[in-house]
């Protein structure tokens, strides 16, 4: 059972994209097939899920990560940049507001 989760796990992108639907009816197919008992698979279900979920999530950062970083590179503003700007602009009507009419 540890070979075929680790086979499994090894698929790496293909099995973040595994539903729960999906993972029940692999292990049903095991278990039909004699590969896996009930109480196995049930485990198996289980570990599955958590290590579907963490690679989700590991491809998911690192996506936002190549993102970031590529925006970064064709430096595109950022709303965050918008805001200061936007910030610094209300700033200098205050100013401007403050100084005596000639």
């Amino acid at each position: 059972m540890r070979e075929l989760l680790k086979s499994i796990a090894y698929t790496g992108i293909g099995a973040a994209f595994l539903t729960k639907e999906k993972i029940e009816s692999l292990k049903d197919d095991l278990v039909k097939q004699g590969k896996i008992e009930e109480d196995e698979g049930k485990e198996f279900v289980q570990e599955l899920i958590q290590k579907t979920a963490s690679i989700k999530d590991s491809l998911d950062l690192k996506i936002s990560q190549i993102i970031e970083r590529e925006i970064k590179n064709l430096d595109i503003p950022t709303n965050a940049d918008f805001a200061d700007l936007r910030r610094q602009v209300e700033e200098l009507q205050i100013a401007l507001n403050k100084i005596p009419k000639a």
